[in-house]
């Protein structure tokens, strides 16, 4: 297919596009790695501006440009980084900008102003995100989460488009937008390689993401503790100091093989080497809805899934026939399916097969992809 930069006139200037983002790195996987490169496959001139320091560069066909290092702190990064966004923009000629971050929201209003084809990219339910915010003073959730939500409907309205990451939250914003689509954050199934038949059982588990207290990891590593002889392997990004040295100061860290912050290809061959993978989030606002990326990289790299047991990914996990669902609250329950898993072999890899299937069938990125490239047809 013909790049853009092969097309000519009116049809070049169609095919550029921005995507945006001060918050994700340039490798994100959404934002990058699925979104990017297969717009860019698609014959789209793709331009990622995004904000990590590294320097401008191409990667897989997409012009990155760098908006310089973060400021340091959340409050000037919201404060400031829109601006530097607004000015790179300027230089910027695209048929379609589409952003990944809340605080861009007045940006994307502008930009609209200003006659551009403006898609908001919805991760998270911001609102309810907000409700477990542990850096927000709790007095104050309540009206931060009530008055974003209704920043966040006024701005998203006037847009061309919103794109949410879930169903839940494409049909929220289905209500205040005829153009709500969800393009789900499901797996590029050809990036995960299950482990070989015949493989020696390892009683090995992983989790893969932000270490954080409302994604239940105290819980989780308490319950190591009760199992006493399986490992979890573990990688990602304290939510602070103080948090890391109250884990690792639990009886079940010494059962804890921490790997630190990784990249891609290390995280994939950790899920390789494991038994079961692990997503035993708290019963937060934003949890009960959300469809975690990890429950479906999990399934596509064959591993069972433990899952805390709200409404949603009890149906994934029981529909799919693809791991046990606990009580993310109870250590002790944690402990239960840990147990359970570990000490049916058979049963465990059949579960892992069986979520391989369901993602190669019905929940993997070639699907979301189309959905994509069609919203970005009707935009141009």
């Amino acid at each position: 297919m013909a790049s853009a930069s092969e097309n000519g006139g009116t049809g070049q200037a169609v095919r550029k596009v921005v995507q945006l983002t001060t918050v994700h790195g340039r490798s994100d996987v959404r934002v990058f790695h699925k979104q990017c490169r297969s717009l860019a496959a698609r014959g789209y001139d793709v331009t990622l501006v995004v904000q990590d320091g590294r320097g401008d560069e191409s990667s897989a066909g997409v012009r990155i440009r760098d908006l310089g290092p973060p400021p340091a702190g959340r409050v000037r990064r919201i404060l400031f980084s829109p601006w530097r966004a607004y000015r790179c923009l300027r230089r910027l000629p695209a048929a379609i900008v589409h952003f990944h971050d809340p605080e861009l929201l007045p940006l994307g209003w502008l930009l609209k102003r200003g006659g551009r084809r403006v898609v908001y990219d919805a991760h998270e339910d911001v609102p309810r995100d907000i409700l477990a915010k542990h850096w927000v003073p709790a007095m104050l959730r309540r009206v931060l989460s009530f008055s974003f939500e209704k920043l966040e409907n006024f701005v998203a309205a006037r847009l061309d488009a919103v794109v949410g990451a879930t169903p839940y939250i494409a049909a929220r914003f289905r209500r205040i937008h005829p153009r709500a689509i969800d393009v789900s954050n499901y797996p590029i199934l050809a990036e995960f390689t299950p482990a070989p038949p015949g493989r020696p059982f390892s009683r090995t588990l992983c989790y893969i993401g932000a270490i954080t207290r409302v994604r239940g990891i105290s819980e989780l590593v308490e319950s190591l503790a009760r199992v006493g002889d399986a490992t979890l392997v573990m990688c990602g990004p304290f939510e602070s100091g103080a948090y890391e040295r109250e884990l690792r100061a639990l009886a079940g860290w010494q059962l804890v093989d921490y790997r630190g912050v990784v990249g891609r290809d290390e995280a994939l061959a950790i899920m390789t080497a494991a038994e079961i993978g692990v997503v035993t989030f708290l019963p937060a606002p934003n949890h009960m809805d959300a469809q975690p990326n990890k429950i479906f990289e999990y399934m596509a790299a064959g591993l069972p899934i433990l899952a805390s047991n709200f409404p949603l990914w009890r149906r994934i996990v029981e529909e799919n026939r693809c791991g046990i669902c606990v009580d993310p609250a109870s250590p002790a329950d944690i402990a239960r399916g840990i147990g359970a898993l570990l000490s049916d072999e058979a049963g465990c890899r059949a579960m892992g097969r069986a979520g391989r299937e369901a993602v190669a069938a019905r929940c993997h990125w070639l699907h979301e992809a189309e959905k994509l490239v069609q919203l970005y047809a009707e935009l141009t």
